[in-house]
């Protein structure tokens, strides 16, 4: 097990230090995690509920300062347990989602961290709100909706759109982004930017970068 964070967290710094470092654990055991945590690593992003509750310990079991964010698509089926393994959700992405995890918000008595993500490549493969007029309407459905707490936005680059293709889906993201803070919103989180394009992301304003393969190494999909 070879484990990098702190080689990619010098990386990420030495461009802007303000940006904070996501490492994504998917696939890699709870010792590489570990690890990363002992090299400095304290925000750690999965894709899939059910491996994040086989894997990390309860939220009060966690070493001091870890913390666990929800990454990939989740499904309403999902949300109960969602709120139990995880210390915010970053891929939030449509009314309905909104809806069920402010019923078992409200059921538990307590408020919770969400990013929207947003579609920006305009892939139909990707999840996400499909453009700015579909994350407005979240935005407005956040009064109907309490115990959830935006705390900013998330997006995924295009898989092939080239760098000039994932810059202009960074800006777009970013622009949407300032928006919502010159309206009143308080934000604090833009997630954008993983292992093959973070310095774009940076480069057009991201504070949270999402790198994996470069701290971790390839995964493993049949573990």
């Amino acid at each position: 097990m070879s484990v990098d964070y702190r080689k990619v967290h010098d990386q990420v710094a030495s461009l802007s230090p303000s940006v904070s470092l996501m490492a994504v654990s998917k696939t890699h055991p709870y010792e590489a995690v570990l690890e990363a945590y002992g090299q400095g690593a304290r925000l750690f992003g999965e894709n899939r509920v059910q491996e994040a509750a086989s894997k990390f310990p309860e939220p009060s079991r966690r070493p001091e300062g870890m913390k666990l964010c929800l990454i990939g698509h989740l499904q309403r089926n999902k949300a109960k347990r969602a709120l139990e393994v995880f210390d915010r959700i970053d891929s939030v992405d449509s009314l309905a989602l909104m809806d069920e995890l402010e019923k078992r918000l409200a059921q538990l008595e307590r408020t919770f961290p969400i990013l929207f993500e947003l579609r920006s490549s305009g892939e139909e493969q990707k999840t996400g709100f499909a453009d700015e007029g579909a994350l407005m309407e979240a935005v407005a459905h956040l009064e109907a909706c309490p115990h959830l707490i935006l705390r900013g936005l998330m997006t995924v680059g295009p898989l092939d759109g080239g760098g000039e293709g994932t810059r202009m889906a960074f800006r777009r993201t970013k622009a949407l982004y300032d928006r919502l803070i010159a309206q009143g919103l308080e934000l604090s989180v833009l997630s954008m930017g993983m292992s093959g394009d973070w310095t774009l992301a940076i480069e057009e304003g991201s504070n949270e970068v999402r790198i994996g393969t470069a701290i971790f190494g390839a995964r493993n999909y049949n573990a």
